[in-house]
Order: C-alpha cells, then structure tokens, then sequence
C-alpha cells in the first residue's frame, strides 16, 4: 500500500510539474508588451488576445498553445516560432514573416494573412476558414485545412 501510495504522488508530481513547465515566462510576456522584441522567448499558454504587437519581433518564440485572438501582429517577425494549437482567430497577420512556423492545429480562422510569408512553414490540422490570404507565399508549406479561406489557389 506504501508503494502505491508514493507511485500515486510521483505520478501527480510529474504532471503538475510538467503542466507548470509550459506555461508562459511572465518575463517574457512582460518584456514583450514593453518592447515587441522576445526573440526565442517561453510564451506558451501567453494571454495576448487583442495585444498590439505590429512589427513585433518574434522569431523563433514558443507561443503554442497561445491566445492571440483578435492580435495585430501585422509585419511581425515570427520566423521559426511555435505557434502549435494557437488561438489566432481574426488576428492580422498581414505581411508578417512566418518563414518555417509550426502552425500545426492552429485556429487561423477569420485571419488577415494578406501577403504573408509561410514558406517551408508546417499547417498540419491549421484552419483557414474565412481567413484572407490573397499573396501570400505558402511553398513548402505542409498540410493545412484551407477550406473557406480567400486567395488561395489550388495545389497541383
């Protein structure tokens, strides 16, 4: 019974410590708001829906897991960055630089793409639905649901 007992307590320890290791950096969500620059910086799980982050330099940060509902991230560098599982419902991305992104399951729904950059960039379960992506640059890009999306012409 001591055995099962200390294996149960292990077990919940590893999962609570394991939860508290992908939450965001509070450092670097602060440090980011202050300066739009947190360039390989801990923003999984980050609170930012509505954040004003135009131009904002992001490149190679994990944002998985991120709420950016309704962020104007418009001209961002966000190169190499995690954005796995990320809320970007009607963000504006527009010209942002999302060169070898992971996008996998994404909720890019409703978003201003316009002109961005996602060559090479993974869009595994990612989805488009009513998202404008009129110029932007998708070879390379893997997967994705563009199904209801604007501006995107057909794979050959």
């Amino acid at each position: 019974m001591k055995k099962l007992i200390i294996f149960i307590m292990m077990t919940l320890m590893v999962g609570l410590l394991g939860h508290v290791s992908e939450a965001a950096n509070s450092t670097h969500v602060k440090r980011l708001k202050r300066t739009k620059t947190c360039i390989r910086c801990n923003l999984s799980g980050a609170q930012l829906n509505g954040a004003r982050l135009i131009r904002a330099r992001l490149r190679g940060a994990n944002l998985s897991r991120a709420r950016l509902r309704g962020a104007r991230l418009a001209g961002a560098d966000l190169r190499g960055a995690n954005l796995s599982r990320a809320d970007l419902r009607r963000a504006n991305l527009r010209g942002t630089r999302l060169n070898r992104a992971r996008l996998i399951g994404a909720n890019l729904s409703g978003a201003n793409l316009r002109g961005a950059d996602l060559r090479g960039a993974n869009l595994r379960g990612a989805r488009f639905r009513g998202a404008n992506l009129t110029g932007a640059k998708l070879q390379g890009t893997r997967s994705g649901n563009f199904s209801g999306a604007r501006g995107v012409r057909k794979r050959k």
